[in-house]
């Protein structure tokens, strides 16, 4: 896969003055001027596919899940394509000191994990994209228990949502993340390289309309994975910290 040409550390910095700021809030701006500068300093950060991401209108980002780090990467890489993402994320971050702030301040979608009420997520997350928002969302559910970081099988639901509201469903893959901040860690590690990659839209079209009987969802489900695995293979091929 051939590598974003604004990755360079000058254009990273260039485009700090160009990132989207209507609809952020209060609280989770504040989080995005902190974090940005330590992306553009401590990250040694690719993109590709930015041109992708629809500028406008409401889209699905389909990510692989690796790190705690993951949240931060994929910001950076969606406010530098122009879009201000919200998240599906677990509901327990409501209630975070701070945190809490941040999620409810960036209109993002609780999910009850495992509970009668994580349906409701899917509401909320139609609300936002018939509103035109670009909306971030982690099919695994969680993070790989692959131990080479390869993509489990993905749930449901944003086949659901996808083929429910007839949105445009992009695959992101990233990776770096892992090393950028390894599991049960709490500092990252400066200096790693995290490459993030958004593939061309999920062709679901024939879908549409079907009933959303298992075989379908598992079918729309398998696409998608499918596209965000293509994508990983591609920038696992790229060189990693250390290799070049």
């Amino acid at each position: 896969m051939t590598e974003d040409p604004g990755v360079t550390f000058s254009r990273m910095v260039a485009l700090t003055a160009r990132l989207p700021r209507r609809g952020r809030g209060f609280w989770y701006s504040v989080a995005i001027d902190l974090l940005w500068p330590l992306v553009v300093l401590f990250v040694r950060m690719s993109m590709a596919g930015r041109s992708n991401v629809p500028r406008r209108g409401g889209v699905l980002l389909a990510s692989n899940h690796l790190s705690n780090a993951d949240p931060v990467t994929l910001t950076a890489f969606a406010l530098a394509a122009g879009r201000v993402p919200r998240y599906l994320a677990k509901a327990s971050l409501w209630k975070a000191p701070v945190i809490g702030w941040v999620m409810s301040s960036g209109r993002h979608i609780p999910v009850d994990r495992g509970t009668a009420r994580a349906g409701l997520a899917l509401d909320g997350a139609r609300v936002a994209l018939e509103a035109g928002e670009c909306v971030i969302v982690y099919p695994e559910g969680g993070f790989t228990d692959d131990p080479d970081g390869w993509p489990m099988r993905g749930k449901n639901g944003v086949a659901r949502l996808a083929l429910a509201t007839r949105t445009p469903v992009l695959p992101v893959a990233q990776w770096g993340v892992r090393e950028l901040l390894p599991p049960g860690a709490f500092v990252p590690r400066p200096w790693r390289r995290v490459t993030v990659a958004a593939g061309a839209e999920v062709d679901l079209s024939d879908l549409y309309g079907l009933e959303p009987t298992k075989a379908v969802l598992d079918e729309a489900t398998a696409r998608i994975m499918g596209a965000i695995t293509t994508l990983l293979v591609g920038i696992r091929e790229l060189p990693q910290p250390g290799r070049g």
